[in-house]
């Protein structure tokens, strides 16, 4: 077992600049009830000459963490980066322990609960977050309650008791799944672990460009293709860019390409508009998606999504059902097996030719079987 090391970065709200400790269990801001940044204090860089040597797995970018010593890994990240067209590669992240990408955020939430020590861990996901927590959770004999929302995955929730979990099925959508976790979390003694509202999450998920950036040999390509819901992955790649620039690793920030699919497209919405945050009131009403992953309707850190994408110099593409259920058979026909949720960006993005693209396969095709097509 690893030494039990108290976390020492500060959690600091982007909107009122409100503060809180690291080692409490305050999830959100107390001033305004959004979702915290991290204040880490200066990172030293990550010399890619260091690495060759280093444990394999997303722990080996220990500098740019914000919790070292891990008791609670399962092998985690190095997933392989693989050409699928002259520009456009595919960083395979469905072959994380858990099948999924969130197990880069999840590794960080479940260590630091196990330092904190709570009585229980709650989350709520619309399935491959929680299935990741209930994993990491497990791994660190931490007792954990997931929420999803009614009509998620079974191969999904399945996997989430196998994990030895307790499941809470809301009725409802995600806002409602959401709500009821956010309930729970108030019991004293419980841990949030929030792949939304905690941003260890987030610097978890930027190691995803950290290995691309190792991968090909110090450079990034020119753009960053990333499915967008909650916006975990997306952020953490703009944590990561900035980190990588301002340290001289990189001489420019590739263009983030956020994806969301046409029928739960908020930030689209808002982007092409010039918004730099969602209306106070939903404009379009929910509808279903077969990419349920990124289906949220109101995700709490859209002004920072939006900001993200504007400051790299990148935007936003949706997709159709029928543009996800063939990107999906064509990735298959390929040799890989994706969710719906995860071949979004290969719907969005896989034509491209003038420019480089990486885009992540995020989920394995197990979790959701093949879309079924129209009759």
């Amino acid at each position: 077992m690893a030494e039990t090391r108290m976390p020492t970065a500060t959690y600091v709200c982007p909107r009122d600049g409100a503060r809180a400790d690291s080692s409490t269990a305050a999830w959100c801001c107390p001033v305004c009830g959004g979702p915290w940044d991290l204040d880490t204090g200066p990172l030293p860089p990550v010399r890619i000459d260091s690495l060759r040597t280093r444990v394999n797995s997303l722990w080996r970018y220990e500098e740019a963490l914000p919790l070292a010593a891990p008791a609670v890994s399962l092998g985690e990240g190095r997933t392989p980066l693989v050409a699928l067209t002259d520009q456009v590669s595919a960083k395979l992240d469905y072959l994380m322990p858990t099948l999924s990408f969130k197990d880069r955020g999840a590794v960080m939430l479940a260590e630091l609960a196990r330092r904190l020590g709570p009585d229980r861990v709650v989350a709520d996901s619309s399935g491959n977050a929680g299935t990741a927590v209930a994993a990491y959770c497990a791994r660190a004999g931490l007792p954990c309650t997931v929420y999803v929302p009614e009509g998620t995955s079974a191969k999904k929730t399945e996997q989430i008791r196998a994990h030895g979990a307790r499941l809470e099925t809301v009725p409802g959508g995600r806002e409602a799944t959401a709500a009821a976790a956010r309930t729970a979390a108030g019991v004293p003694g419980t841990f949030y672990a929030s792949h939304v509202f905690n941003p260890y999450f987030l610097h978890g998920t930027k190691t995803y460009v950290y290995e691309i950036w190792e991968e090909l040999g110090g450079t990034l390509p020119d753009a960053l293709a990333v499915p967008v819901g909650n916006g975990t992955l997306l952020l953490g790649a703009a944590l990561a860019t900035a980190e990588l620039l301002a340290h001289g690793l990189i001489d420019r920030r590739p263009a983030l390409i956020a994806v969301q699919a046409e029928a739960v497209s908020p930030l689209a919405t808002a982007f092409r508009a010039g918004a730099d945050r969602l209306p106070d009131e939903p404009s379009d009403p929910v509808r279903s998606t077969l990419a349920e992953g990124i289906a949220i309707p109101r995700p709490p850190r859209a002004r920072q999504i939006l900001a993200a994408v504007r400051e790299s110099g990148g935007t936003f593409l949706t997709v159709t059902e029928d543009q996800i259920r063939d990107a999906q058979q064509d990735l298959a026909a390929r040799g890989f097996f994706v969710e719906t949720t995860g071949v979004a960006c290969w719907a969005a993005a896989g034509g491209v030719t003038d420019r480089s693209v990486v885009v992540p396969l995020c989920g394995a095709g197990l979790k959701t079987g093949l879309a079924p097509w129209k009759s």
